[in-house]
């Protein structure tokens, strides 16, 4: 990808051996690949055995997890919370995966709306639980440098399976926390 970048830069009508520019393309390339890692992650991978078999069936949410992706429309960056909820039946994850599930799907050339649920789907897949809430709040650079240029949008994305879906006492027991 070095060479494409350098052609970049040259199309920008800069020159690629001025000294800033010098390993640039280099960098870029690498900062891409470490942007999109996550398309070469699965889930298995990443839960890799932390699934622990629990008799609780109380609402487990972890807050505020910090996200970064790449809007696949500009490849500009969008970045913000996610808040992710389920109920148990019968296993949990290990805590930090949940981060991890988030950030291997926020690893890819992303729509807001796909990875939100992509992460719901993810946490249904590996431990079945009785239902899931995400619920993503994000800034988008696409939106904010360039276009309408509104600086203080936020766009904000949920998905909620199983009882988070079926039950208004759940779901609203989710929102509350996560506000």
């Amino acid at each position: 990808m070095d060479h494409l970048y350098r052609q970049i830069l040259e199309n920008l009508g800069e020159d690629p051996q001025r000294e800033g520019l010098i390993k640039t393309p280099e960098r870029a390339a690498k900062a891409l690949k470490f942007l999109t890692q996550g398309m070469h992650h699965s889930l298995a991978e990443i839960v890799n055995g932390a699934i622990f078999e629990v008799e609780a069936n109380h609402m487990v949410i972890v807050k505020d997890i910090e996200i970064f992706s790449l809007c696949e429309h500009h490849m500009l960056p969008f970045f913000g919370r996610c808040h992710i909820g389920y109920v148990p039946n019968g296993k949990v994850l290990g805590v930090s995966k949940l981060a991890r599930i988030a950030d291997m799907y926020a690893r890819r050339l992303q729509v807001q709306e796909r990875l939100t649920n992509q992460v719901a789907r993810a946490i249904m897949e590996a431990i079945e639980p009785d239902g899931v809430g995400v619920i993503i709040e994000a800034q988008h650079l696409c939106m904010m440098m360039r276009g309408v240029e509104k600086q203080t949008s936020k766009m904000v994305s949920s998905a909620m399976l199983g009882i988070f879906r079926h039950y208004e006492a759940t779901r609203t027991e989710f929102l509350n926390l996560v506000r």
